[in-house]
């Protein structure tokens, strides 16, 4: 489907790998083969990468140990999450704002540390919902969510993934919680992580590197892909987690290289 000449290119061409975590770089807890060899091959090739995961239940110092535990060291500057575009976006268009979050408590943590007006269920209603990947998520948060919406609250999601990979399967992600609220209310939320520019755009503000010279790479062609193919940057999807090879030609959305893993990545420097 894509040829040698093509990856490579692609490789060559990438001066910032930014990777997808869960079913990209590590499976749950254990991490992919070829990963770490892939970062040397990058390190190597005078290339930089981060690491950016839709996943917004677990705050960025979370993932920074958990990595660690794989031997791979990174700093703070070296990961972001769509919770942390979300707290920019908040931050910068609704500073100020009254927020009632559907999180778990590191992302509350995470919203409380940037000065989030965070809201308390009782009396009057938020100006905005946000929600995130809430594996926490009750019905009276459900409920009380759905209610506000209704009232009047803007509604703000942080990722659209559907599902999450875990070993033997998918688990409910932010898209699927994000579906029922729509499904009750009638109401579309807004999304600020992959694929959309909020989070390229911070990309690009932090590292200073140029879109066309960002490579996303991850295994889902609607998130991952898309933020690159659709932002002016480069979407590379692997074959370790949600989508396999069989699903390439119905998506609209083409990747601009397949690999079968970031370890055969690796291999091309």
């Amino acid at each position: 489907m894509f040829s040698l000449e093509k990856k490579k290119k692609i490789l060559e061409s990438t001066e910032l790998f930014v990777l997808d975590m869960d079913g990209t770089f590590y499976l749950e807890n254990d991490i992919l083969d070829g990963s770490l060899d892939f970062l040397e091959a990058v390190k190597r090739a005078g290339k930089r990468y981060i690491f950016f995961t839709n996943n917004s239940s677990t705050s960025s110092e979370e993932y920074i140990k958990k990595l660690a535990r794989m031997n791979c060291v990174i700093t703070d500057d070296m990961i972001m999450t769509s919770g942390d575009v979300m707290i920019k976006f908040l931050q910068t268009e609704y500073p100020g704002k009254s927020v009632y979050l559907l999180g778990t408590e590191p992302l509350r943590k995470s919203f409380e540390k940037a000065d989030i007006n965070l809201f308390e269920a009782g009396e009057g209603r938020p100006d905005i919902v946000v929600v995130g990947f809430d594996k926490t998520l009750t019905y009276e948060t459900l409920t009380n969510a759905c209610t506000y919406i209704r009232e009047g609250s803007i509604f703000l999601a942080t990722h659209l993934d559907i599902n999450c990979p875990v070993k033997g399967g998918f688990i409910p992600d932010c898209g699927a919680i994000c579906a029922a609220i729509e499904l009750s209310t009638g109401v579309k939320p807004r999304f600020v992580g992959k694929p959309f520019k909020e989070t390229v755009d911070m990309i690009v503000a932090s590292t200073g590197v140029a879109a066309d010279k960002i490579a996303f790479v991850g295994d889902r062609i609607y998130t991952d892909v898309a933020t690159g193919v659709n932002n002016g940057a480069m979407g590379v999807l692997v074959l370790t987690g949600e989508t396999k090879e069989e699903d390439i030609p119905l998506s609209e959305v083409k990747p601009d290289a397949v690999f079968a893993s970031i370890k055969e990545m690796g291999e091309l420097f």
